[in-house]
């Protein structure tokens, strides 16, 4: 399943930053960060709580970059 998340983030590097922990997440098979377009697109894995694991991508991504926001 995939899904885009609405996100909020001050420059290229941290949307990378960003990219990088959501991709380490588990139940994460791959996440792409936009910086352009302040979008997150996530496919998780197979049967996977998309709920539950956007709550654990977002505080690794709060890890590395403590003022992004994902709106879920």
């Amino acid at each position: 399943m995939k899904k885009t998340y609405k996100i909020d983030v001050d420059c290229a590097n941290c949307a990378n930053k960003m990219e990088e922990a959501a991709k380490k997440t588990a139940g994460v098979k791959d996440a792409v960060v936009s910086f352009m377009t302040l979008k997150m697109k996530v496919e998780f894995e197979e049967g996977a709580d998309a709920a539950q694991i956007m709550q654990d991508v977002r505080r690794n991504c709060k890890k590395v970059e403590d003022d992004c926001e994902i709106f879920l």
